[in-house]
């Protein structure tokens, strides 16, 4: 039997090729003679561009880039093995967990580091760029992002704004002249699974803004600000963002690297898996083994192993999930093509004692799963 797995991560407790070399491991204490295709996914979050790195035989590399308020920290990004695509989230350079609470204020954070992470992988000549957008400290409308890579942000007087958002009202004119050449023959693709428009309401502002330590009243200049910005952009680039739904991803970040680079918004587990050659990885299988920390009706929403189970039954090969936790409706996974589900807790678990006991508790059930399948291989059809 060939059998591909295809985890995301166990948050707070397994990278996702971490919990598939636990689910391999099991799988072969009980099948000896499985062939397991190890194939670890994301879903555009945390640890998307080291899954993708590994699961497609890539490497990481480390750069200083520009935290959201311009001091300098080590960052880095995902390769493909391809060497073809760059894999970026912009978290790590611009994610308000680089912030201590007093030090959280959308007025004076940019996603300047963000653009020198894209900058640092034109410089590998990559063909396609993959963003991965959200846990921003940030609501700038991607203006420092583009500002690194060579946008001018320009006031009423034509003195260059430093492109934070505090500065949105006052653009009054963006020059785009000097962005970098290289991008013209990239494709940038990212992965966003919110579908906020970029002001309003429910924008980026209004939604996002208080927990990224904004008062009130600069939510309402915020929200205001990328409202304007939106319209000059509309003038300047000849690009309407202003009703583009997850245009207010990451304070605006999904805004501006469609209209800055072009960039195309996509749901984040489809594009991630997508990269991670799952599709061609099936070949042969007869069963794919996916997963995450948690199983819910919430999974059917864009999670990876939804996005896994797609992929599989395009191809015609069935599915089975084991998770940390099943959760309310978790019964819905089966209409987006999870055949059968397994909860790999032993017992309650304390969150601190989850990566100690994790690794061992998800081993043991990929075990029993494997021991299920050759008792449905041998007893249950007769043979000895």
């Amino acid at each position: 039997m060939k059998i591909a797995v295809a985890p995301n991560a166990f948050k707070g407790s397994l990278t996702a090729s971490q919990a598939a070399d636990c689910i391999a491991r099991g799988l072969l204490k009980a099948m000896p003679d499985c062939v397991v295709v190890k194939v670890p996914v994301a879903d555009g979050g945390d640890g998307t561009a080291r899954t993708v790195a590994d699961a497609t035989g890539g490497r990481w590399l480390d750069c200083a880039v520009s935290d959201p308020l311009g001091r300098r920290v080590r960052a880095g990004f995902g390769l493909t093995g391809d060497a073809r695509t760059a894999v970026i989230e912009m978290a790590l350079a611009s994610g308000l967990a680089l912030l201590k609470p007093p030090e959280q204020n959308p007025f004076l954070t940019s996603t300047f580091g963000t653009g020198e992470l894209i900058r640092a992988a034109l410089d590998l000549q990559v063909d396609k760029i993959l963003v991965g957008i959200g846990g921003s400290a940030t609501t700038d409308g991607g203006m420092g992002m583009a500002r690194a890579l060579g946008i001018l942000f320009l006031d009423e007087r034509g003195h260059e704004l430093d492109g934070t958002g505090g500065t949105l009202t006052r653009v009054a004119h963006i020059d785009a002249g000097g962005l970098d050449a290289r991008l013209k023959r990239v494709t940038v693709e990212v992965a966003c699974d919110v579908f906020n428009p970029l002001f309003g309401p429910t924008g980026a502002a209004r939604v996002y803004g208080p927990q990224k330590g904004a008062t009130p009243a600069m939510v309402d200049e915020l929200d205001a600000g990328l409202e304007h910005l939106a319209k000059v952009i509309a003038r300047d680039l000849g690009v309407d963002v202003s009703r583009l739904p997850g245009g207010g991803a990451a304070g605006g970040l999904g805004a501006g690297l469609v209209a800055f680079l072009g960039g195309c918004l996509c749901p984040g587990a489809e594009v991630v898996i997508r990269v991670c050659g799952l599709r061609e990885k099936l070949a042969g299988c007869d069963l794919v083994i996916t997963g995450e920390g948690r199983l819910d009706g919430q999974t059917v929403f864009g999670k990876a192993p939804a996005g896994v189970a797609k992929v599989a039954g395009e191809a015609g090969v069935p599915v089975i999930a084991i998770c940390g936790s099943l959760g309310k409706d978790v019964g819905r996974v089966h209409e987006a093509g999870i055949d059968a589900f397994f909860s790999a807790l032993e017992e309650p678990v304390a969150e601190a004692e989850l990566p100690v006991r994790g690794p061992g508790m998800l081993e043991q059930c990929a075990e029993q799963v494997g021991r299920l399948l050759v008792l449905g291989q041998s007893r249950l059809r007769g043979t000895p």
